[in-house]
């Protein structure tokens, strides 16, 4: 794990220090992190109430969405998320801040001697100190997202979370979690708990009846997509609607047909929050003030756009998987057309052909510039992803870095001035990885 040169001294070491103590970066289990956290005294059964979410896309801007409309209804919030995009204290919100670095070193140095040189991986023990802070700071709701597939996950200790969701599943994480929905769809709906309510996103047919079993198991309510709620774009905004309620709302903040659907999910847990009184106009104050970096997010200022000719447009998406490129895809369609060009970097354990297939197909996409994520150590190489492109349909060269990406488009730009009609718009993809590191470096 890379970190930022702004990290103080101590706690970039520990946070160094963390990644070496499991020879895997991921090995799904639940025995080390129960394990310690019982020897820090079980913070994760002295949390807030607790909302679990899991699914294979959109739980991060479900979780963004419901934190803004718990705080704009005034609840104090904390919350979980992964992974970081510039700084390791944006995964741990106390009462809406990030997480001070005094305290979130206090934490680490804690749970690294507690843990005592154990073998344990660096998503494990950083719950740890996650959960110790959220049981230290008084708050009204823990939002908890977990980090990869849900039955194992690392967060998957809380025995009675208030409300769990399932986000649209899909195929990812296939060495992990399965190749198939059905096994993926297994490991998802692992979060279900006994008479606990889950809010399902929409999901494909193969993940349905695996869901609803596991729900039938555990005799907990299903608040679904489709069923018991929908979420319509309008031309104003958004119509949430249930049997009970129907909501009209303004568009939400953050770009994409598919955060409607990641609105109506989080407006779905807002309604079904028990003890929770979350009136419309929060609803509607939450979805305008959201904020979710890296998600559609046009680059205002910084050297990449400094490279562009002028009134071209820069965007930033840390779409990363087959079901993100088709939700790009989507939501660049919206956007009045314009030539379009990709700086894209991915990670060797992505479907980078699936990624890129639905984007080829933009109108006037004129291809992409391929290039290994800088300081990631399981990126794909430049080469590979440019191959990978092709497979997709996608002319694509290489280059050595963001900048020199940048700059090889901005040529081409200009050479093609003449016979463009319109300025021209450049995306930045393929991981949010390699969106971290362009916020780090771009503001």
């Amino acid at each position: 794990m890379a970190l930022p040169a702004s990290a103080p001294s101590d706690l970039d070491a520990i946070l160094q220090r963390l990644t070496a103590l499991h020879p895997k970066a991921i090995d799904l289990s639940l025995d080390r992190i129960r394990a310690l956290l019982a020897r820090l005294g079980d913070p994760h059964l002295h949390l807030p109430p607790v909302f679990h979410v899991a699914g294979s896309k959109g739980k991060g801007s479900t979780t963004a969405f419901l934190r803004a409309i718990a705080e704009a209804a005034g609840y104090r919030v904390h919350a979980y998320t992964s992974p970081h995009l510039v700084r390791f204290n944006e995964r741990i919100r106390l009462n809406g801040r990030l997480i001070s670095d005094e305290r979130l070193l206090r934490l680490l140095e804690r749970c690294e001697s507690v843990n005592a040189g154990q073998p344990i991986t660096f998503f494990e023990i950083t719950t740890a100190a996650a959960f110790l802070a959220f049981a230290e700071e008084p708050a009204d709701i823990v939002l908890l997202e977990t980090g990869l597939g849900g039955i194992a996950d690392t967060t998957n200790v809380v025995p009675r979370p208030l409300l769990t969701a399932i986000t649209p599943i899909g195929i990812d994480h296939i060495g992990f979690l399965g190749d198939t929905i059905a096994k993926i769809a297994v490991s998802k709906a692992g979060i279900i708990k006994p008479e606990v309510a889950c809010v399902i996103g929409p999901q494909p047919a193969e993940a349905v009846p695996i869901i609803e079993a596991a729900a039938a198991r555990n005799h907990a309510p299903l608040f679904r997509h489709g069923r018991e709620w929908n979420a319509t774009p309008m031309p104003t905004g958004l119509l949430w609607e249930s049997r009970m309620q129907a909501f009209r709302l303004p568009r939400p903040a953050l770009r994409g047909p598919h955060q409607i659907v990641n609105a109506g999910i989080a407006i779905a847990c807002a309604t079904q929050l028990d003890g929770f009184a979350i009136p419309e106009a929060a609803i509607a104050a939450g979805l305008q003030t959201v904020d979710w970096p890296a998600r559609m997010q046009r680059l205002g200022h910084g050297p990449l756009l400094d490279a562009m000719p002028t009134g071209t447009e820069l965007w930033l998406d840390g779409a990363h998987n087959a079901m993100a490129g088709e939700a790009l895809a989507a939501t660049l369609r919206e956007l009045p057309p314009r030539p379009t060009w990709l700086i894209a970097g991915v990670l060797n354990t992505k479907d980078a052909a699936g990624l890129l297939r639905p984007l080829a197909s933009l109108p006037l996409m004129q291809g992409a510039c391929c290039i290994a994520i800088p300081g990631e150590a399981n990126s794909l190489s430049a080469e590979n992803l440019a191959a990978a492109a092709h497979s997709a349909g996608l002319q694509a060269s290489t280059a050595e870095s963001p900048s020199r990406a940048a700059q090889r488009i901005a040529d081409m730009i200009r050479a093609g001035a003449a016979i463009q009609a319109a300025p021209a718009r450049v995306v930045i993809t393929g991981s949010l990885y390699l969106a971290g590191r362009i916020l780090a470096e771009n503001g």
